[in-house]
């Protein structure tokens, strides 16, 4: 879970097919199926939390949003699809965050590939921050089998992303290392933000970790 991320309108997400009937995640909601997911997402979120992934019960899940047991499976067709479809509304948050401090650092003028880059960073973390209660299952490792897999692949997606973003050459492995260590940073401290309480801390460690990235970005010499 690191990285800047800014569409291009050239990549698509890829989801992560389900053993058990062959689909990704659920198709995104409309009408008053919303309010119903959102009650159980929100129930989720929470039971996660409290019990961790292996731990949450499904009729849990259900007696907290007020949605029959039924509905749910209907829905999500489990735990699995209830983690994944919290995966995607953060991951599509934090897009949305950082896609918008990006233009409206660019309407400001801004053109320095490396201001840009650690604008976005200090969005994503401060998403990270505000989100952290997702983040907190992040931190634990604990997600349904194949997750692992599903986070690694938008990993990758996101160093590309970078490496435009800082107009770097990725067919030089000096410039991908480069990339990759910056990502990693980024990740890491969206992990310790997520294991956070405090809000003071947590501001310097954004601030701390932006500077960090500012004097990693530099191209050496």
């Amino acid at each position: 879970m690191s990285g800047i991320v800014e569409p291009t309108g050239t990549e698509t997400a890829h989801r992560l097919p389900d053993p058990q009937d062959g689909t990704g995640l659920p198709e995104a909601p409309t009408g008053q199926n919303r309010t119903i997911r959102n009650a159980l997402l929100d129930a989720a979120l929470e039971v996660f939390t409290e019990r961790g992934y292996a731990e949450a019960g499904l009729a849990e899940i259900a007696t907290r949003s007020g949605i029959p047991l039924g509905s749910l499976f209907q829905h999500y067709g489990g735990k699995r699809g209830l983690y994944l479809a919290l995966w995607e509304e953060f991951r599509e948050e934090q897009e949305r965050r950082t896609a918008a401090t990006l233009s409206a650092e660019r309407d400001r003028g801004v053109a320095d590939p490396i201001t840009l880059f650690v604008a976005g960073a200090r969005a994503y973390l401060e998403g990270a921050w505000d989100n952290r209660r997702f983040g907190r299952l992040l931190v634990e490792d604990d997600g349904p089998t194949g997750f692992d897999a599903l986070r690694r692949q938008w990993d990758r997606a996101w160093v590309r992303r970078n490496a435009r973003l800082l107009e770097v050459d990725e067919k030089r492995r000096a410039g991908r290392v480069r990339v990759r260590v910056l990502t990693t940073v980024i990740g890491g401290a969206a992990r310790e933000l997520g294991d956070c309480t405090d809000e003071g801390e947590a501001r310097e460690i954004v601030d701390e970790v932006c500077g960090i990235l500012t004097h990693l970005s530099a191209a050496p010499g």
